[in-house]
This record gives C-alpha cells, sequence and structure tokens, in this order.
C-alpha cells in the first residue's frame, strides 16, 4: 500500500444559493481543488452526496459534475453514508490512491439543500435512520438528538446550559472564515433563550440547512511536492458501524463506531488523543460534540461538556475543535461536510487558517452517518 498524500483544496461559501444548482456548486469546487494542486486533469472522481434525488431531482451526480469540470472520460462515482458521505468518499479516494489502481484523485462533497421547503429536508434526512422501526413511528434526526441529549442530562446530571459553549465556540471560529455560513456570535444567555425545536433540543443546539461544495486532490506521498510544496499526508483512515437504530444499541449514549473508528485510526497512526493537536468533530447537535469526544479519548464518559465549560474545546485550549465553525457555524449541507472538515484540517496544517491557526502538526477529522451507524475518522499530519 502507498502512502497517500492531499495536494489541493477548494471549497465555496457554505449559504443559500438560490442561484447555483448542486452541478454548479460540485464543479466550482473541484476546479478550486485542481488549481491548488496545480493540475487539470485527474485520474478519478469520487462524489460524496446524500440526497441529490431526493432534494435535487439529480442522480448520476459524479458523471455530471466529472463532466461539466471538464474531466470527461474518467472513472466517476458517487458513495453514499448518510451524513458521512464526505468521508466516505474520502475513504474511497484514499484506497485508489493507496492501492495503486489510481495515481491522481479528486474527492468532492457537495449537497443542495434549500431548494425545498424544511419539512421536504427534515423528511429526506430522515432516510439515514431505519425507515421501519424509526421513521414509520414519527422520529426526525432532531427528536432523536432531543432524546439523547435529555438521556444525557438525566444520565450525568448537567443543564442545558452547559452545552451552551460548543454553539458559541463554533459561531467565534466561523466569525474569521469567509467560506462559513453565519458570521455572527452568540452568547451563552442567546443559547439558553433560544427557541426549542424538540426539547431540550433548541434553534442554537442545530447545524443549519444549507448548500455547499468542497474538494480535495490527492495523490500518492512519493509525488506529492511536484504538485504542492505543502502537502498534508493521510496518516489514517478508519470506519466503523453501529446498529443503525438507536433503541437496538445497548447504550444509547456510547457512539460505539466513533470509538472504533477513533481506535482504528490512532492505531494505524501509531498515536493517541493526546497527540492531536485539533479534533474537527460532527456537532450536527450539540449533544453530538459531548458524546463524540467522550468517544474519540478526550474525554471520561459524562466529562464531553465540561471541556466546553472550562474553554478546552476553545482555539487555544487542550484540545480546539470546529476551528473554522463545524457544522454549527460554518454550516451542514450532508453530504459535503466531510470534505468541509478535511479542508479545513489541511488549512491548519498548511498555516493558512488566519487568525484562527492553531499550533499543531496533527489534526483528526470524524465524520457521522446517521446518528451514530456509520463513523469516518481520518488523522492527517502536516509534511516538514
Amino acid at each position: 500500500m502507498r502512502q497517500v498524500s492531499i495536494i489541493g483544496i477548494g471549497q465555496t461559501r457554505v449559504n443559500e444559493h438560490w442561484e447555483k444548482s448542486i452541478r454548479d456548486l460540485g464543479v466550482e469546487a473541484v476546479l478550486a481543488a485542481l488549481r491548488d494542486a496545480g493540475t487539470d486533469s485527474v485520474d478519478a472522481l469520487y462524489l460524496g452526496n446524500m440526497l441529490s434525488g431526493e432534494l435535487s431531482g439529480q442522480e448520476h451526480t459524479a458523471a455530471l459534475i466529472a463532466d461539466h469540470a471538464g474531466l470527461g472520460g474518467v472513472e466517476a462515482l458517487k458513495v453514499e453514508a448518510a451524513c458521512a458521505a464526505g468521508a466516505a468518499a474520502l475513504r474511497v479516494g484514499y484506497m485508489a490512491v493507496a492501492s495503486g489502481v489510481i495515481d491522481l484523485a479528486v474527492v468532492c462533497g457537495v449537497e443542495k439543500m434549500t431548494d425545498r421547503l424544511s419539512e421536504e429536508v427534515t423528511a429526506a434526512l430522515a432516510f439515514a435512520a431505519d425507515a421501519e422501526y424509526e421513521v414509520a413511528q414519527g422520529i426526525s434526526f432532531v427528536s432523536l438528538n432531543a432524546l439523547l441529549m435529555r438521556r444525557y442530562m438525566h444520565e450525568y446530571g448537567v443543564e442545558r446550559s452547559a452545552f451552551a459553549n460548543f454553539a458559541v465556540n463554533a459561531h467565534r471560529n466561523a466569525m474569521n472564515n469567509p467560506y462559513a455560513m453565519f458570521h455572527m456570535p452568540i452568547t451563552e444567555e442567546a443559547f439558553n433563550k433560544s427557541r426549542m425545536i424538540a426539547e431540550p433540543v433548541g434553534l442554537l443546539d442545530s447545524a443549519p440547512i444549507c448548500d455547499g461544495a468542497a474538494a480535495v486532490v490527492l495523490c500518492p506521498r512519493s509525488e506529492a511536492r511536484e504538485f504542492n510544496e505543502r502537502p498534508v499526508h493521510i496518516l489514517a483512515s478508519a470506519v466503523a458501524t453501529d446498529r443503525l437504530a438507536v433503541h437496538d444499541r445497548s447504550d444509547p449514549l456510547f457512539l460505539r463506531a466513533a470509538y472504533e473508528s477513533a481506535q482504528k485510526a490512532y492505531e494505524q497512526a501509531r498515536v493517541g488523543p493526546g497527540d492531536i493537536d485539533l479534533f474537527e468533530l460532527h456537532d450536527a447537535f450539540t449533544i453530538m460534540s459531548a458524546l463524540s469526544l467522550e468517544a474519540a479519548g478526550f474525554a471520561a464518559r459524562g466529562q464531553g461538556v465540561r471541556l466546553a465549560q472550562e474553554g478546552e474545546i476553545a482555539l487555544q485550549g487542550g484540545i480546539p475543535i470546529c476551528t473554522m465553525g463545524g457544522l454549527k457555524g460554518r454550516g451542514h449541507p450532508v453530504g459535503a461536510t466531510g470534505i468541509y472538515q478535511i479542508v479545513e484540517v489541511v488549512q491548519q496544517l498548511r498555516g493558512e487558517a488566519g487568525e484562527n491557526q492553531v499550533d499543531c502538526r496533527l489534526g483528526m477529522a470524524q465524520n457521522i452517518g446517521g446518528s451514530g451507524a456509520t463513523v469516518i475518522t481520518h488523522i492527517l499530519e502536516a509534511l516538514s
């Protein structure tokens, strides 16, 4: 197996892109990544997307974007793993280059969500849950996370206000990210007073519905410096799964797939949680931030919220998270999120994060599909 490096990154601003189609967004991100890599051709395009058929009326999206990005004729495949589709596409691209089958690959994540009513988007997102035993009973992802948050509060004796700094931190970091959807700070008071969506989950607990695309270019590590003076190496790529339905899990407050994919990644990279300089976690809801920090080994069970309360998740804290705004501040165009996370880790490792720059050598990104049934973890290293 060959070692794999990232030699180019590209992204669109996350927003409500009324004037752009899913094709436009994907092509924009792919071309930006190719320019950054200094190449106009690749051997393959792998596309992460969750809902193009349901929300855009467009399937066969990998071939579509390859065609309009001027890459006609290359291998082009769509990869779906719910909200982890972006990281899943990266996993496929990583394996293709590592195996030697592909030399240059562009991996893109794209989602177009705002052309439909919020009720339609909510229903579409529920496709990632168990259709017969969750969705048919009226469950949505907001309500699933509300159940988890309520149980966490009960088990560990914490108030809803304990989650506030997850959202406050995300919005503070998004302020300096030109690609983020939100450029406005929020306060703990505003969090505590925010409108309830599914109690105890409020509006400011939740990542927004939005549009966006991000892309990276991969090549063998041995050739990386031929394209870019500051390549970033993929030190680990790991996937794990859990029971799809939350009620089938022995402990719903333990993200087993997050734990197992993180452990696999640590083993591949020969590092531990204490070696990680920043963590781009999947903060679709504040409860997921706490559960992810615990599952990945940065906090003991029930202590994830304390990292937020004590400021340890801030840029200068012990384990900075969501350094460019995360899903809450940057936005969560679901199939694109996993690639946005990778792009942001690359920015940090290249020293290109501006006012949000963290002193770092190792960065980790973890993308969660559904309520934790698929979790994909990547660890990246800055090459000296």
